[in-house]
């Protein structure tokens, strides 16, 4: 009889007692780990590549999408995320959101959610965030993977780790899961759910890629006289060439932004559908499809694309980027209604703006979706970050409880940053208070959200 198992025990060593535990070091990560240190809390970071970022490095997204109100009338993102655009700004790394209007080449000359963008160079978000976590005091374990969730007594009291000196445990008062796909909370047995709720299928991935040698005057010329194709890109040549076989990617528009160096731009165009964001093999399989796509559509846009004949490829992206996998049951699950009403919440950390934008897990349909219009501004409630049935955690970025019609909305960079940083600050608190998360004070977090410069309503507290 074949045994597909084996039993595996050793001792692995504490090497860190800590208030707060941060595991993950994207844009959730980041305002999390900064947060929580600002809050007075001794604060760990985990992070598996050797720089912080997460999708604004490792994945190549870019810009970040707006941090602005849908009319583009109020920034909504301030905080760690302003805070770090400015001094990527002060090196040339970035060009600050008040800066740059709807339908420009660094908004890829959409209009609909692309108003106040922030382009930035992925080398600036590096240095820039490892600077803010040195001097917050946040001790950093990059190289490092989460392995496993410390759990006892039905609570999450930190993680198990493995980078190049072996298997490492972190004990904390406190644990933020800023993974994007629910790491430490599928692991703690948290109550998750994926994808839509009619077949669990997920929106596609995408290759993100950056190409050299562009005509940036071109590009604006044809925008120029063509502005019926602002919202979809060379939208008629691409239906035509897919009509005949030549475009094979299941997309109907070319996604490009211009980056803050002059001939590069981004593509955001390849797309990956069917595969789990959750599954080795399937993100193997998903970046080698995903790479095969940008060497055909880079040729694709020589051929036919003005402005593109003598591009050359500059890089694709070390990980494919993730739109949506797991996310967590929460003690509140935000709706698409949410977002069209503009409700209220007592429990307000953070505003957004950002239309519900889902891509088609398994058609050519992308973009800002006709069935909902969301509130020039709406409301982030901090229940949406509390497991239900889980203590000692909790979560941000893309992994909250949300719909995944939701989730269409608020799971692009800005929002992960606003959404870590509540997280954070509230995990400082929990850590101090010896209480569980879902216990914190929640006008003592918004008075410490408003004192680390975070936009709430008028009146708060």
């Amino acid at each position: 009889m074949t045994n597909n198992s084996i039993a595996y025990a050793t001792g692995v060593p504490v090497v860190l007692d800590t208030d707060v535990l941060v595991i993950g070091g994207g844009p959730a990560g980041i305002a999390a780990a900064l947060a929580s240190a600002r809050a007075g809390a001794r604060t760990a970071l985990v992070e598996r590549y050797g720089f912080l970022g997460g999708n604004a490095t490792a994945g190549l997204v870019g810009p970040f999408m707006t941090s602005y109100s849908d009319d583009g009338q109020t920034q909504l993102v301030k905080g760690v995320f302003d805070e770090l655009v400015r001094r990527m700004e002060t090196f040339g790394g970035a060009v600050h959101p008040e800066k740059v209007r709807t339908g420009s080449p660094y908004s890829g000359f959409f209009s609909k959610g692309h108003d106040h963008v922030t382009p930035f160079d992925p080398e600036a978000v590096k240095l820039a965030a490892a600077e803010m976590m040195e001097e917050a005091g946040v001790r950093t374990f990059m190289h490092t993977f989460f392995v496993d969730a410390i759990v006892e007594d039905g609570r999450v009291n930190g993680a198990i780790l493995v980078n190049k000196s072996g298997l490492q445990a972190v004990r904390a008062k406190t644990t933020v899961d800023c993974s994007a796909d629910a790491d430490v909370a599928s692991r703690a047995g948290a109550e998750l759910e994926t994808g839509r709720k009619s077949d669990g299928l997920t929106q596609p991935m995408t290759m993100f890629f950056r190409v050299a040698g562009v005509d940036d005057e071109e590009i604006l010329k044809y925008v120029e006289e063509h502005p019926e194709e602002r919202d979809l890109l060379f939208g008629s040549l691409i239906e035509e060439k897919r009509a005949s076989g030549e475009w094979k990617v299941n997309k109907n528009h070319l996604g490009i932004y211009r980056t803050t160096q002059a001939g590069v731009w981004r593509v955001n165009t390849s797309r990956v559908q069917g595969l789990s964001g959750t599954s080795a093999e399937d993100l193997a399989k998903a970046e080698l499809e995903g790479r095969r796509q940008v060497f055909e559509l880079l040729a694709f846009f020589r051929k036919y694309f003005p402005g593109f004949r003598n591009a050359v490829l500059v890089d694709t992206a070390t990980q494919i980027g993730v739109r949506e996998t797991r996310r967590i049951v929460g003690e509140y699950m935000l709706t698409a209604e949410d977002l069209i009403s503009g409700r209220s919440f007592d429990d307000v950390v953070a505003l957004y703006g950002y239309p519900i934008d889902i891509h088609s897990p398994n058609e050519v349909t992308t973009e800002f979706s006709k069935e909902f219009h969301t509130a020039n501004i709406y409301q982030l409630p901090y229940r949406i970050l509390v497991p239900r049935n889980t203590e000692g955690l909790l979560v941000a970025g893309r992994c909250v409880s949300a719909t995944h019609e939701a989730l269409g909305a608020i799971r692009v960079m800005p929002c992960a940053f606003a959404l870590g940083q509540a997280a954070g600050a509230a995990a400082a608190l929990a850590a101090a208070q010896g209480t569980e998360p879902r216990g914190v004070n929640v006008r003592e977090l918004q008075r410490t959200l408003l004192a680390q410069d975070v936009v709430l309503p008028e009146g708060v507290v």
